[in-house]
């Protein structure tokens, strides 16, 4: 699927929406295809907003966790460095990019929604690395060296995930800002960063600031 496909897709969803490459800030040149800033705000019938909720489109924001995490990986790449990396639930793929843009032997972006892993695909390409894209955790081969999560604890169903993690890999890294008591051993809060989902969706300031927890 190319750029010009997934376009048709997210206005068969929201007419008046388009998708535009963004810039991120704080993340050198890493460039996202995104929902343009001046999106259609208050404006969508009835149907438009149960067609949102039908088919959520959280690949064509770039997530504040995520911005966070793959601008730590970009600042800090010995985490990434030569290494076999998972982005699991990669949406826009942002922090899978950054992991290979940061030096990763190999990233693997896993998402079940088919238009991001297409949205990967295409950023991938945008910024001129190479990554793998899987549907299915289970069918992921082999041993991983690192697993890196944003932005997927917004649901506490899952948070069975966390264990799975850490059976998986060898570390975890996962960035988070809607969990703000978040005890579960063996992750550790290693950093704290404020930030904005792109386009800025005007979230509180509770929702701007970001944590990253790692198991290792």
């Amino acid at each position: 699927m190319d750029a010009h496909s997934l376009q048709q897709h997210l206005q068969g969803i929201i007419p008046a929406a388009r998708l535009e490459v963004t810039r991120l800030p704080g993340c050198g040149d890493l460039r996202l295809l995104l929902l343009n800033a001046d999106y259609p705000q208050g404006d969508l019938t009835a149907q438009q907003v149960q067609r949102v909720m039908d088919n959520p489109l959280y690949w064509v924001f770039c997530w504040a966790s995520g911005q966070v995490l793959a601008e730590f990986l970009l600042e800090n790449p010995h985490w990434v460095a030569g290494k076999r990396v998972l982005d699991f639930g990669c949406g826009s793929g942002v922090v899978a990019v950054a992991a290979a843009l940061a030096g990763a032997a190999e990233v693997i972006a896993c998402d079940i929604d088919p238009l991001a892993q297409a949205a990967t695909r295409i950023n991938a390409g945008l910024n001129g690395v190479s990554l793998s894209v899987s549907h299915d955790w289970d069918a992921i081969e082999g041993p991983i060296d690192l697993i890196i999560v944003a932005d997927v604890l917004y649901d506490s169903g899952n948070f069975a995930w966390l264990q799975r993690f850490t059976r998986r890999a060898a570390s975890v890294l996962i960035a988070d800002s809607r969990v703000k008591h978040f005890d579960h051993p063996p992750y550790r809060q290693i950093a704290r960063r404020n930030s904005c989902t792109v386009p800025d969706l005007d979230e509180s300031a509770e929702f701007r600031d970001v944590r990253i927890y790692l198991a290792d």
